[in-house]
This record gives structure tokens, C-alpha cells and sequence, in this order.
């Protein structure tokens, strides 16, 4: 146990790097002055003090029995200008790079895990073609082709006149203005592929610095060409003195992100191609020209060939961790997206060859591309749960979610936010052009889609209604618990149900994996359903059911029309929020808080995802620990809420041994067992977090049962009783009002953890279980301080 008055073990600098958790905060809020300067760093994240500390190691003094306070602000990585509202779009590339992070960690299991990889990789690939497919079909079909080709449409809207047969000029004909809107999916892919470019630059492409901890890996990789040694599916070695977070070039994607981006790349370039050249050629068929017949089957052989090479780019293994991949598949990441623009070129010229006897009429042929698109998304779910299943089975983490399928489930709500997404783009511009009486509109199978969407939300509500009446249930049978806890004298019943009520709501946490896989298993059924109705109908619900007696016809009616406006109000309010967030910096930060969750991991499986800000964040953590324990041979604690306690255990991963012996960790409101190893067991699941508790002599976790993210770890002591949990904080402080507390005292939930008296406790019997301090060494080169204070420009006040 530790001591409950520790004796200081000699004088000499001690740190307390703070970092933050969601939700866009700054460093005068950190620090709780408004006087701050910066001591290293940049706009995006950067090291802060308050002024009257920045120059603290020069006045050791100052700071007897307590540490020097410093904020590693890292709140702009996600939140920073209005760009980064464009990453809604980016959404479900996002929830599908979750899917690969949360495979059950199975060791001896490398071939199954690198199968579960591939997969989700699939499953990513799927929706970059099906969102560049859902623009091919409002461009070519809804625009292109069925509106400008109607008179009732084209002909009433001016700006598409130009493109009515009856004006009669040379864009008149279907395939030239196919052509033409082939410019509009043409530039998504080509904005997805800028920020995705843009980000790699920023992000993946900054490389970690090299440490000690790389010299004992193995080193920077060369150019070498050799094989991959390590892959980011998983290597061997997994244990706790091996974890995966802890390899040198775990936070360092820029091989594969590049790789995967010239691959989707090419797929969506393809996709487009794809849809102009197949109309095109699907005319000269029928209408026996041979000539341009033969140009388009070898045009269409030679997508078939390259959506190959795409395929193969995909599969192909993950990526090096156990050392810096500095390498880049050159013949992939140039060749891959220049043969597609070129085949993409060419059908494009292919599609304006003249054919003067050709009339769009109905809806754009291919429309059953949407019916493999999604059944191809169902069968790699299916298989991606069975990959799963087989890994939890070897690995048996007790407290995964759903028994191990987190993964595959999240992997099929990315395929259904895709759906929506896309549904809802296709059925407003259709309503806008002039609905369905004046043109055929977007394919059947949407809305088959649509339709099944109030079926969802009516077998959601059967586990909304039991989680609610448990969650009163449970108050209730808290309040008296409460109330002896505190001892209280005069029980309050309205207090003792807030605080019950709280600590009830805070447990509804544990039961979100209930309604994922509810809503995963009820998407992928009523997936499946809508896909054999369209596919053997030909027709929407309505009209395929209004011969089914007036009951059945009438509930299809309702749906279909129910659905359909349930698609376009959630993509209208989709587009509300990412416009608001573009413009209003605090929409931002609201919005941010969903990207400092989900961008946390590397981008393994989609290139177009938003950013991993921990390729930032965790080497600039690493760095900042190494190199002042090393230049003062102090001690250092380093703190961190919520998400920043996520960032400060993997940076804590990454130290040498040497640095580590001088390190503390100090979690509050931390979601590493309760979120990270339940979702991420392979990451941060037992064996992980015992083998960090291994390594680091020093660590204590603070939490409170009525916040509704952190937890305890729940990691056994070890060797000299080193527990990491301190029990239950008390919240609130005290029940009622007293001497000291003469007003109710709030419920603070997940916030205000420093404001706690066992926050400095804890923090200084951490500080005082470090080793003493080590002899001040001399300045070092490179530039930096061995005092630790501002250098040049980096002294200047943010605020």
C-alpha cells in the first residue's frame, strides 16, 4: 500500500503535464489562468505554462513540495477551422476504420487476423464505391440522363436546357451528357483524395521521433524494398512486454494511408468510368454496332482488370509497427490512380462518340450496381462476424462487447450511415427536379431502404423502454444505499434521488453495446429484406403491395412515405449541422468532441477518414517526457481526463525504460477499461493494461460511479501492492450543507476531477514514489533548453 504520508525522497524539479479530454479546451482553462505562454509547440497542439512558470527551473525554490503545471493542449488536431466541418461527409469512412481497431486479440492467431483485416479494408472499399456510385447516380441518372432527357423537366429548367434533345446541340445526345456530368463524382473523388493528400501530409507523414525505444526495436526502416516484418493486422508478440501500442511504428501510417488512398482513389475514378461507359456500350450492343461494340467490351475488360489491381492493393497486408515504415509502394501510389484517369479519360471520349438514334428513356441502366453493392456489404459483414467469433474464441476477453463481434457490428452500422447517406442525397434532388410525376426517380432499391427505416426505430424502441424502466428501477434502488453512504443524519429524498438517479444514468454507458448490436443485427435483416424485395419486384413498396388487401397497402404506403421522410430530414439536418459548424467555431467544438473519439486510431482501412490526431499528439507526448526527464532528471506526472488519459497511457507505452523509471501516470474520468477495453480488446484489453501496470511502477486511476465515461481499470495488485484503482470519489463531496460546505456542493459527474482533494493527494504520493532526482546535465544540442523554459518565438503569450 502506499503510504499515507509520503516523505519527499529529495528536492529537485518535479512536473505535472496536464492533458485535456474532449471537447475543444484551451490552455487558460487547463491551467485555470489567463496568462499563459507557450513553450513549445504550434498552432495545432503545443505545451503551455502560465506565466509566472515559464521559466521555473531556473527557481527550483519556488516549488518546493509541489510540482510545476504544464498543458499539453492538443483541442485544434480536431477542432480547428471551418475545413473540418467538411469531415461529416466523412462519417461513415470513419465508423468503418473503428471496425478494424476492434477485433478481439487473439496471440498465435496471425493468419485469422490478418483475414479480419482485409476484410473491414473490403468493407471500406465498398463504401468509397458506393458513395461515388450514389453521386454517379444523381449527376448521370437524375440529372443527366432522366431530367434532361424530359421534357417536363429539362425543358422547364433553364440552366439544363442546353442539354434537352429538343434544343437540339451537341450535348443533346445521352451519352454527351453523361460525359458532362461525370464531372460532378468526378470532382468528389478528386476533393477526397485532396484532403486525404492534405492530412497524410500533416499527419502520417510527420515521422515520430527516434529514441532510444527505436534503437532497441530494430531502427528506422530504408528504403529497402524488403518485406514487411510487422503488419498492422497483428504481429506476434502481443503480450504485456510487447504491446501494440508500444512499437515504434504503431503511430506512424504514412506507408499504407498512402497506399489505400491511391487504391480508393482509383475506385471511385473507376466507379465513374463504370457507369458512362457501361450505358454507352450497353447501347451499341443492343443497337449492332460493331465497330464501337468492340471499343466498348475492351474498355469494360480493362476496368474489370484494373478494379483487380485495386482489389489486390487492398488485400494486400497491413503495414510495418515494429519499426518506422518509411517506404512508399511507388508503382501503387502513382500508377493505380493514373491508369484509372486515363481508362476514365477514355470512356469519357468513348461516351461522346455521336449516336444520333439514341434516347434516355426511364432510369439509367445499371441500376442493379446498388443491389450487389449493399449485398456484397452484407456477405463481408457476415464473414468479418465469423472472423471475429473465431479470434474471441482463442482470446476469451471477458469483458468484450458483444462477445467479441464490436467490430463487424460497428462495421455494419458504417455501411448503413452510408446507406442513409446516400439514400437521402438521391431522394431530395430527385423531390427537387420534380418527383416522382415527372421523372422515374432514384432506383427501387431505395426505396426499399427507406421503407424498412420505421421498422428500425419501432424494434429500437423495445431496448429503449427496458433500458429506461431498468435505469428507474435501479434509482430506486440506489436512493437508500445513497443515503447510507453518506451517513446522512436528515435524509433528503429529492437529494438522495438526484444522486441515485445520476449514478444510474452513468451506468447506461455499460448497456450501449445492447443497442448497437440490435441495431446492427435489425440493419443487416431488414438490409437483406429491402434488397430481395426490390430485386424481385422491379417496383417500390407501394406499388408492389397495393394489391395486397387495403390493411398491408396501406402500411406499405405509410412506411415508404414515413422512410422516405425520415431520409431527407436526417440529411437535411446533416447538411444544418456540418453549415453551422463551418461557420460558428462552438458548432465546431461540439462537433469535434465526435472526431476526438472516433479519429483517436490510425487510418488503417479507409485513406479518406478523418486524420488520427494520436500520430500527433502521442510522439509529441513521448517527446516532451523524454526530453525533460533527460535534461533535468526530475520527476514527472503526467495527468490525464477522460480521452487525454487514452493519449497519456499510449505516450506512456512508447517511453524507454530509462524515461519511464522517472514517469507517473495519474487517470481520472478515464475510459481505458470501461470504453478502450471493452471495444478495443486487442489494444487495451487485460493483458495490455496489466502489462503497462507491469512496467510502470507509478500509476493511480481516480473515478467516480456517477460519471458516465470513466471507470476503474480494474487491475489486480501487483508485486509491492501496487493498486492502480483509489476507491470510488465521492460525488458530491458531501450529501447536504455543513461547516465547510455551507451550500449543496453539485454533482460534478465526469468533469472537475482536480477540483477533488484526492487529485493533489494522489499527486503527490505518486510524485513522491518516483525515484530522486537525478544530477542536472548541460545543455544538449538541438536547440532546447535544459531548463525547460521558452525558446525564441515559443515564449510569446496565447492569450
Amino acid at each position: 500500500m502506499i503510504p499515507a504520508n509520503p516523505a519527499p525522497r529529495g528536492e529537485g524539479p518535479a512536473l505535472e503535464l496536464l492533458v485535456h479530454g474532449v471537447g475543444g479546451a484551451t490552455a487558460q482553462g487547463v491551467l485555470g489562468d489567463p496568462r499563459t505562454v507557450r513553450i513549445t509547440g504550434d498552432g495545432k497542439a503545443a505545451v503551455f505554462r502560465r506565466t509566472e512558470d515559464a521559466q521555473a527551473e531556473l527557481h527550483p525554490e519556488r516549488y518546493a513540495g509541489r510540482p510545476v503545471p504544464e498543458a499539453y493542449c492538443w483541442s485544434n488536431l480536431t477542432s480547428g477551422n471551418g475545413a473540418r466541418a467538411l469531415w461529416l461527409l466523412l462519417l461513415p469512412f470513419m465508423v468503418a476504420n473503428l471496425a478494424h481497431w476492434m477485433r478481439p486479440g487473439a496471440v498465435g492467431s496471425r493468419r485469422t487476423t490478418r483475414v479480419y483485416g482485409a476484410l473491414v479494408r473490403l468493407v471500406a472499399l465498398s463504401l468509397t464505391v458506393l458513395l461515388t456510385a450514389a453521386a454517379c447516380e444523381v449527376a448521370l441518372d437524375l440529372v443527366a440522363w432522366q431530367c434532361a432527357g424530359t421534357h417536363a423537366c429539362g425543358g422547364a429548367r433553364g440552366r439544363l436546357e442546353f442539354l434537352a434533345p429538343a434544343h437540339g446541340g451537341w450535348w443533346s445526345q445521352p451519352g454527351r451528357r453523361l460525359a458532362l456530368a461525370a464531372a460532378v463524382p468526378t470532382a468528389l473523388v478528386a476533393l477526397l483524395w485532396y484532403l486525404s493528400n492534405r492530412t497524410w501530409s500533416a499527419y502520417e507523414s510527420q515521422r515520430p521521433p527516434v529514441g532510444p525505444r527505436a534503437a532497441a526495436d530494430g531502427g528506422a526502416d530504408t528504403d529497402d524494398g524488403g518485406e514487411d516484418d510487422g503488419d498492422g493486422d497483428g504481429d506476434e508478440g502481443e503480450g504485456p512486454h510487447r504491446p501494440a501500442l508500444g512499437r515504434t511504428g504503431f503511430w506512424y501510417g504514412r506507408r499504407l494511408v498512402a497506399r489505400l488512398r491511391a487504391a480508393h482513389t482509383a475506385a471511385g475514378l473507376l466507379t465513374v468510368a463504370a457507369a458512362v461507359t457501361g450505358a454507352a456500350a450497353r447501347h451499341d450492343r443492343a443497337a449492332g454496332a460493331t465497330a464501337p461494340a468492340v471499343y466498348g467490351a475492351v474498355l469494360e475488360a480493362a476496368l474489370a482488370l484494373a478494379g483487380c489491381a485495386v482489389l489486390y492493393v487492398v488485400l494486400r497486408r497491413g503495414r510495418s509497427e515494429r519499426r518506422l515504415d518509411a517506404r512508399l509502394d511507388r508503382a501503387a501510389v502513382r500508377l493505380l490512380p493514373g491508369a484509372a484517369a486515363l481508362l476514365l479519360a477514355a470512356g469519357l471520349g468513348y461516351a461522346c462518340w455521336s449516336r444520333p438514334g439514341w434516347v434516355s428513356a426511364g432510369s439509367l441502366p445499371g441500376e442493379e450496381s446498388f443491389r450487389v453493392i449493399v449485398l456484397a456489404q452484407g456477405a463481408l459483414v457476415v464473414a468479418l462476424a465469423a472472423t471475429a467469433r473465431r479470434l474471441h474464441r482463442r482470446a476469451r476477453h471477458p469483458r468484450a462487447v458483444l462477445g467479441g463481434l464490436g467490430g463487424p457490428a460497428v462495421a455494419m452500422l458504417a455501411c448503413a450511415l452510408g446507406g442513409v447517406m446516400t439514400g437521402g442525397v438521391a431522394q431530395r434532388v430527385a423531390d427537387w427536379l420534380g418527383g416522382p410525376g415527372v421523372i422515374p426517380g432514384p432506383p427501387v432499391l431505395l426505396s426499399w431502404q427507406a421503407s424498412v427505416i420505421p421498422a428500425l426505430l419501432a424494434v429500437l424502441l423495445v431496448p429503449a423502454l427496458w433500458l429506461a424502466l431498468r435505469t428507474w428501477r435501479t434509482a430506486r434502488r440506489l436512493a437508500p444505499a445513497v443515503e447510507r453512504e453518506y451517513g446522512a443524519a436528515r435524509p433528503d429524498a429529492a437529494r438522495s434521488r438526484r444522486i441515485a438517479g445520476t449514478r444510474a444514468r452513468a451506468r447506461l454507458t455499460d448497456a450501449a453495446p445492447v443497442i448497437v448490436g440490435v441495431v446492427s443485427a435489425t440493419t443487416l435483416l431488414l438490409g437483406a429484406a429491402a434488397v430481395v424485395g426490390a430485386w424481385r419486384s422491379g417496383r417500390p413498396p407501394a406499388r408492389t403491395l397495393a394489391d395486397s388487401g387495403p390493411l398491408l397497402a396501406t402500411a406499405a404506403e405509410a412506411a415508404q412515405a414515413l422512410g422516405s421522410w425520415l431520409v431527407g430530414l436526417g440529411f437535411v439536418l446533416f447538411v444544418a449541422m456540418g453549415r453551422r459548424a463551418y461557420r460558428d467555431a462552438s458548432a465546431r467544438r461540439t462537433v469535434g468532441i465526435l472526431w476526438d473519439v472516433g479519429t483517436f486510431w490510425p487510418r488503417a482501412a479507409h485513406p479518406f477518414a478523418p486524420p488520427c490526431y494520436a500520430e500527433r499528439a502521442v510522439p509529441d507526448l513521448t517527446w516532451r517526457m523524454c526530453t525533460w526527464t533527460d535534461r533535468t532528471g526530475g520527476r514527472l506526472v503526467i495527468s490525464g481526463h477522460s480521452q487525454g488519459s487514452v493519449l497519456a497511457a499510449a505516450a506512456v507505452w512508447q517511453l524507454p525504460s530509462a524515461a519511464r523509471r522517472r514517469v507517473a501516470l495519474l487517470t481520472y474520468g478515464s475510459p481505458l477499461e470501461r470504453l478502450y477495453g471493452r471495444w478495443f480488446p486487442a489494444y487495451f484489453g487485460p493483458a495490455a493494461l496489466a502489462g503497462l501496470h507491469e512496467e510502470l511502477d507509478c500509476w493511480r486511476n481516480l473515478w467516480r460511479p456517477t460519471d458516465p465515461i470513466g471507470g476503474p481499470v480494474m487491475l489486480p495488485a501487483q508485486g509491492r501492492g501496487r493498486e492502480v484503482d483509489r476507491p470510488a470519489l465521492a460525488d458530491p463531496l458531501v450529501y447536504g450543507r455543513c461547516d465547510r460546505y455551507p451550500l449543496p456542493e453539485p454533482i460534478l459527474g465526469h468533469s472537475d476531477y482536480r477540483a477533488d482533494p484526492a487529485f493533489a493527494e494522489e499527486r503527490a504520493r505518486l510524485l513522491a514514489r518516483l525515484a530522486p532526482p537525478l544530477p542536472r546535465q548541460g545543455p544538449a544540442s538541438g536547440g532546447t533548453r535544459a531548463d525547460g523554459g521558452a525558446q525564441g518565438s515559443s515564449g510569446r503569450s496565447s492569450g
